[in-house]
């Protein structure tokens, strides 16, 4: 069944409406705004949307102290980080994020950046665009843990489809990195995933809202359920499904629709 013209029409006002740089201040998303290269905002985005649940504010302060403990150089902290400069980040802490998931993170992005210019290839199996972002993200959760010592308890902070998790943290992430409008808030500074692929990220507010307008039916806030969400989104715009997170998030958190 075809979305409904006025629908299509509401939802797009609230896009317009939300995806403005006046957005970005109060969001997450302000967190790699802070910086202007590739790497740092790579780095900085991928913290900041890791950190993404519970109170924005916090999210928000937390993020800030990490990148300012990374002396508000990420991508040189994570490569040439001294021992002294290591032992300063054992008290970080982020509700249940501590320094031990913390300093494997910073470690990925050692090897990783030492072989690398991007993260977008840590989401690309063999170097190759990904069939889908379901593909993308479960070559990513096998990566990041391939290192000899990856914590276990690290693995909760990193969600994968294959466990069934909604990823709604690293959706936001790839959104970030992936989709490329005139407006300011996303990046677009990845080329080999397209917007078109793109989950729109989900959780219990986002749901919500969904179920309200009948854009889901799904009970669980799950990957089928934020497959579904965005195959409905798809009717609306299939080159850009994931610019309604604004729409959604905007009546969900912040009109609390």
């Amino acid at each position: 069944m075809d979305a409904p013209q006025q629908l299509t029409d509401f939802f797009n006002r609230k896009v317009n409406e939300y995806n403005q740089p006046s957005f970005i201040e109060a969001d997450p998303v302000c967190i790699p705004h802070l910086f202007t290269t590739k790497q740092d905002i790579e780095i900085a985005g991928f913290f900041a949307a890791i950190f993404a649940w519970g109170n924005r504010t916090t999210i928000i302060n937390k993020s800030k102290e990490l990148m300012q403990l990374m002396q508000m150089q990420p991508h040189a902290f994570c490569l040439h980080a001294s021992v002294k400069e290591l032992k300063a980040l054992e008290h970080f802490k982020h509700r249940t994020f501590n320094a031990t998931d913390l300093l494997y993170c910073i470690d990925f992005f050692k090897q990783h950046y030492q072989q690398h210019a991007s993260l977008e290839l840590a989401f690309m199996p063999n170097n190759q665009s990904p069939a889908s972002i379901k593909e993308a993200l479960t070559y990513f959760h096998h990566y990041f843990f391939s290192l000899e010592d990856a914590p276990l308890r690290t693995r909760k902070h990193i969600s994968t489809p294959e466990k069934g998790s909604s990823c709604k943290r690293l959706n936001m992430f790839l959104r970030w990195m992936v989709r490329k409008d005139n407006k300011g808030v996303d990046f677009g500074i990845w080329k080999h995933i397209s917007p078109s692929q793109l989950i729109c990220p989900i959780d219990v507010h986002v749901a919500r809202v969904a179920k309200r307008f009948n854009l889901l039916d799904r009970t669980q806030t799950d990957w089928l359920a934020a497959e579904e969400l965005t195959n409905y989104l798809k009717q609306l715009d299939p080159k850009d499904p994931a610019k309604y997170d604004f729409a959604l998030f905007g009546l969900g958190v912040i009109e609390k629709y």
